[in-house]
């Protein structure tokens, strides 16, 4: 572009940062979705799986990227990041995923925004979203997160009682409980891994089968370091970051 930027973005700054974003996802993204449906095929499964793209730390420049390379679905962590790049490009074009723990005092400005929580780790946060979804009389889908790794570090309902845990937060008013999701320990152990998807996914299909209400529509599991195994157990959405756009920006 000859003779400076375009004046309708933020200056040559946001600029090359959107072409640095296209740049990455048009050299990742081919290869993300060839491995998406080649893991698919290979745990035998026949459900198409769905990609949020994790766009948290990252610039406003890396979702709209994102929406020129057709992936409508973002995930942000923190209430705050996501409120703003909600405002930036809206709800329309963009599907908001809350990915990262919710803190119940941010529930009500997490709710003008957000399509999907993934993160109802507590029976807590559940009656909190519960709470402001009967206020505006609406219905909320969100997952239960399930720690299915035991880790002390990672919240959610223990596997193990899981499917209690899904019944509580499946009889509170004003929620679509559409599924589960859960995060692997930080591990090259694949084995260790593919015991965590594999648990999660059993219990996805025993409440599927056994618990009323429970709409069993996503099982997000899988992230940048642990897609295809997830995938090959079962996952229904995966949440993909760096391997799409690169390690966040310090």
């Amino acid at each position: 572009m000859a003779g400076g930027c375009d004046v309708a973005l933020d200056g040559c700054g946001a600029y090359n940062s959107v072409l640095m974003y296209e740049e990455m996802l048009r050299e990742n993204l081919p290869k993300v979705e060839e491995r998406l449906e080649a893991a698919r095929r290979r745990g035998g499964w026949t459900s198409a799986v769905e990609l949020v793209a994790v766009t948290k730390g990252h610039p406003p420049e890396a979702v709209e990227a994102a929406l020129a390379h057709g992936l409508h679905r973002c995930g942000e962590n923190r209430v705050q990041e996501l409120v703003g790049k909600a405002e930036r490009f809206g709800v329309e074009a963009v599907e908001w995923h809350m990915i990262g723990h919710l803190q119940r005092n941010k529930v009500a400005r997490a709710l003008d925004y957000v399509q999907l929580i993934h993160s109802v780790d507590s029976l807590r946060l559940a009656e909190a979203i519960s709470r402001e979804a009967v206020k505006r009389e609406r219905a909320v889908p969100v997952l239960v997160q399930v720690n299915a790794s035991g880790e002390e570090s990672k919240g959610g309902f223990a596997v193990e009682a899981g499917r209690a845990g899904v019944e509580a937060v499946v009889a509170l008013p004003g929620l679509r409980v559409q599924g589960l999701m859960t995060m692997a320990p930080w591990t090259t152990d694949e084995a260790v891994i593919r015991r965590v998807f594999r648990r999660t996914r059993e219990l996805f299909e025993e409440c599927a089968a056994e618990v009323a209400g429970f709409e069993a529509v996503h099982l997000s599991m899988g992230m940048s370091n642990d897609y295809e195994v997830a995938v090959e157990e079962g996952s229904t959405m995966v949440r993909l970051g760096t391997v799409l756009f690169g390690e966040r920006p310090r």
